[in-house]
């Protein structure tokens, strides 16, 4: 994990569930903001799976006015992941390769974040592919449905904070 991630990483922890706002829900993509971190990011859960999982996976965009952080893609996935093992992320039919480790994964960089953004806006789909602790290969997929716009609220959201 890079030093970028860990802040995103510890709020989520740490910050109480009542403490978010709803900005409003866009297909299957909502978009919050909590004030108090402050922080502003859009959600998603994965779609469903009849498949062992360790985790709820979950994708989110995430703004954090204070780190001057816009637009960090993170992925919660269904799985432990195998340490060592690849993460790829399949869009729009481009290939992302991602980092991570335990059960969540990330863009390398901030170029990473932008060129996954970019391709989430007009993509249908994205599924994330790895292989899992005890060596079986798992997938995560989310419906883009709304995304575009969960993301621009979650940016407005946050817009006046710091």
């Amino acid at each position: 994990m890079t030093l970028r991630r860990l802040p995103l990483l510890l709020a989520l922890i740490a910050a109480p569930v009542l403490a978010r706002d709803s900005l409003g829900m866009f297909g299957n993509w909502g978009a919050f903001r909590d004030p108090q971190v402050p922080r502003c990011y859009a959600l998603a859960k994965a779609a469903p799976s009849t498949l062992q999982r360790d985790f709820q996976p979950y994708a989110d965009v995430a703004f954090w006015p204070r780190q001057n952080v816009r637009g960090q893609v993170h992925f919660r996935l269904s799985r432990k992941v195998q340490p060592g093992a690849p993460i790829n992320l399949s869009i729009g039919g481009q290939r992302i390769a991602l980092v991570g480790g335990g059960g969540d994964a990330w863009a390398a960089d901030q170029r990473g974040d932008a060129a996954i953004v970019a391709a989430m806006r007009s993509a249908s789909e994205m599924t994330v592919s790895g292989r899992s602790a005890d060596g079986r290969g798992f997938s995560n997929t989310w419906d883009l449905k709304g995304a575009a716009t969960a993301i621009d609220a979650a940016m407005v959201g946050c817009a006046g904070l710091r």
